[in-house]
């Protein structure tokens, strides 16, 4: 039976991304108050990486919302690439605190699925970062964090939840498009890479 927090958080969360896929910037706000009911869902069946996961989402959501807003010369921060000397530091910097923080929840917690869980928390703040910069590679990392996610979230009861991050998973297919397409059409400086 699927608990009432797993619903409403799936739902807050359901319209947050859709909106991040939209590039609206409402979707950090109602990031924080979906975070806030995955971290007590997550807590509550021993998925510890995920709950830290939760608790660095509503920092950065907070920290998005604000350089979405002003962080273009005042104006709203327009959607660039990273540079690829960046996205190679941030894969190999979240390969190895993904084996050191499944190594640390092997040994000391009851973590279901410690590295795996450890994957999606080192790879979401991969992706959260990218998407904090209103960067089109967030949408590739995104990709990969939500199919990683279905099996482990599936495997833990969380049947909704899994059902949803599959529905993510299309979601962040759609918006790198979406994106891609914005990014294009915009003027010339707001093409620029950053990072």
């Amino acid at each position: 039976m699927t608990a009432p927090l797993e619903i409403a958080a799936n739902i807050v969360m359901t319209v947050s991304i859709v909106l991040a896929g939209r590039n609206n910037v409402h979707s950090w706000w109602l990031g924080v108050v979906g975070c806030v009911m995955f971290a007590a869902l997550f807590y509550s069946v021993n998925l510890y990486a995920d709950v830290a996961l939760q608790l660095f989402f509503i920092v950065t959501c907070f920290i998005g919302w604000l350089r979405w807003v002003r962080g273009g010369d005042g104006g709203a921060l327009p959607i660039s690439r990273a540079r690829l000397g960046a996205l190679g530091w941030m894969v190999g910097v979240g390969l190895a605190a993904t084996a050191a923080y499944g190594l640390m929840l092997q040994a000391y917690t009851n973590a279901y699925a410690p590295f795996i869980d450890s994957a999606v928390l080192m790879f979401s703040i991969v992706a959260q970062l990218l998407l904090m910069g209103r960067r089109l590679d967030t949408w590739p990392f995104w990709l990969l964090v939500n199919t990683i996610s279905v099996p482990l979230y599936a495997s833990r009861g969380l049947h909704l939840t899994a059902a949803l991050y599959a529905a993510y998973w299309l979601n962040a297919l759609v918006s790198w498009f979406f994106w891609r397409r914005q990014m294009r059409a915009a003027p010339a400086p707001a093409l620029q890479s950053q990072l």
